[in-house]
């Protein structure tokens, strides 16, 4: 299959890109920098230099490809600035702007299936109930463009091609930005998710969400949550990571501050329970069933 993939030097994009090649898939990767060019070549792809808010450009680059993989993000560049809404304006711009763009294109060129990386903690607070692709949705003024970009797959769809959603849960990994501010805030005493203790957070570790979007090659239409099999509730998620770096189980943020983190803060604070028994139903399984596997390997990691 020929696959042309955006973000392929991201967290999850140099994953998927390696993981493809050795499957024996031709895969060309959206590249604008000489770095980026070396880095794709290095993966075992090929690189072009197109701008993602052409659409005839897009459509030239697209021709004969069977599949777009679109993981291109622009998050802000700390934690600290995830709170600033202007932080967010160039991830909105890709998301309500480009993905539209993109889509378009990918039918311009003939192009069959399209898979977009999506958002899970987008669901609104469910408790201890189980939260499929169907439940009820509840974005903050940070998300709201993730429903553009889930409009625009849906109107592939509807157009005759494959659209495919990847919602993901809550992203771990050596090469993440959060895992190594909650180290250290945990060897600090704090444990860095806010909310009630029992609530649940849905986690997914960088190399469980490459292979979730090499499987959405063969997927049908329609959106998928990509999490591990077991969440844990938020006191149970900081002591796991507590254990592995040898400290005292960490004092959880009070409510009061949860409050002062606005929208953003609230939002993590949700109880997430997200289910994916329907991307396991098509063959995929998760290497680590849970955080409380996948954290050791990826604090090991750690630069």
């Amino acid at each position: 299959m020929r696959v042309f993939i955006t973000g392929a030097t991201g967290v999850v994009g140099r994953r998927v890109v390696p993981l493809l090649a050795t499957a024996g898939h031709d895969v060309t990767c959206a590249a604008r920098s000489g770095e980026q060019h070396e880095a794709v070549t290095k993966l075992g792809a090929r690189p072009v230099d197109v701008d993602l808010f052409d659409r005839q450009a897009l459509t030239t680059a697209l021709a004969g490809h069977d599949a777009f993989i679109n993981l291109a993000t622009h998050m802000p560049r700390s934690l600290g600035r995830m709170f600033l809404r202007s932080a967010w304006r160039e991830n909105d711009h890709l998301r309500r702007d480009a993905v539209p763009i993109m889509a378009a294109a990918a039918r311009d060129a003939g192009v069959g299936r399209f898979i977009q990386e999506s958002f899970a903690q987008i669901y609104a607070d469910a408790g201890d109930g189980w939260i499929g692709e169907d439940a009820r949705m509840r974005p903050v003024r940070y998300n709201r463009s993730i429903l553009d970009a889930e409009r625009a797959v849906q109107k592939f769809s509807e157009s005759g091609g494959v659209g495919i959603v990847l919602r993901f849960a809550a992203f771990y990994g050596p090469d993440s930005q959060q895992l190594p501010f909650m180290v250290a805030l945990i060897r600090r005493g704090w444990g860095p998710l806010p909310g009630p203790p029992s609530s649940f957070v849905s986690s997914v570790s960088h190399d469980d969400a490459a292979t979730a979007v090499a499987t959405a090659l063969s997927l049908p239409a329609g959106i998928y949550n990509v999490t591990d099999n077991e969440p844990l509730r938020h006191r149970d998620f900081v002591d796991a990571i507590a254990r592995v770096v040898g400290a005292s189980p960490p004092r959880l943020f009070p409510a009061w501050l949860t409050q002062l983190g606005g929208s953003l803060a609230r939002m993590f604070s949700r109880s997430q329970r997200i289910s994916n028994m329907k991307l396991r139903e098509h063959g995929w399984s998760p290497r680590y069933p849970s955080a409380r596997d996948g954290l050791p390997a990826a604090i090991a990691g750690l630069a």
